[in-house]
């Protein structure tokens, strides 16, 4: 009875794992068409519009793709999923009670928003490595960018970077400028409560700071 039931717990197991690894298989190739944290804010909120036009990351400013690594992971090209400087930094700035700080990935941001739920458990934690090491396998950095960019919340109900770009500046993503892409980076580390446009004086200043960082980090490449 129990060699049968550790049997049946392996089987589960086994497909749900396949089943993971195929469903980054199909995301290196097939746009994203909803997220979980799209689900879960229209059940919480089924009267709140949702905004969500995925285009390829040729129609997304070079300003917007470069905005965000340079405000979230400017380390993006050249780790494998996980910035252990960062975190390192992060752990030593808790620990000495300066303002907390996170130090999660575009990576991790976007295994975390394209095939989990928001959470802090160890759990989660854990599922959130497994699925950033698996994109990084599987996915070039630059599909990496492109689902993040085409994925994560920009404002309330706004998700990806053409609805942003809509919502904030009534333009396309490909017609960005610097300032423009920096409003929208500006407003990530929390998209439900700040503006993109017009700025308050927070994110005024944040959006000066990710253009200068913008300036200093320069061309990009990514394979």
């Amino acid at each position: 009875m129990i060699k049968r039931f550790f049997k049946f717990i392996f089987k589960i197991l086994l497909g749900l794992f396949l089943f993971s690894i195929l469903m980054v298989v199909i995301y290196k190739f097939v746009p994203v068409p909803f997220t979980p944290l799209m689900a879960i804010r229209y059940f919480e909120n089924p009267e709140e519009p949702v905004e969500h036009d995925w285009v390829p990351i040729d129609e997304i400013s070079r300003h917007l793709q470069l905005a965000v690594i340079a405000s979230e992971d400017q380390n993006f090209e050249n780790h494998s999923g996980f910035d252990f400087e960062a975190i390192q930094k992060a752990m030593e700035d808790n620990r000495s009670g300066r303002k907390i700080r996170g130090a999660s990935t575009i990576s991790q941001q976007t295994a975390k928003n394209v095939f989990l739920w928001p959470g802090r458990t160890w759990f989660r934690k854990g599922m959130e490595a497994y699925f950033t090491f698996l994109i990084e396998m599987i996915w070039s950095k630059e599909r990496i960018l492109e689902v993040y960019l085409n994925s994560i919340e920009m404002g309330k109900g706004v998700y990806g970077a053409q609805a942003a770009s809509q919502h904030w500046f009534k333009k396309d993503a490909s017609k960005l400028g610097p300032y423009e892409a920096a409003a929208i980076a500006a407003v990530l580390p929390n998209p439900r409560e700040y503006r993109a446009n017009p700025a308050s004086n927070f994110i005024q200043r944040r959006k000066n700071w990710i253009v200068r960082q913008m300036q200093n980090y320069g061309k990009f490449m990514l394979e």
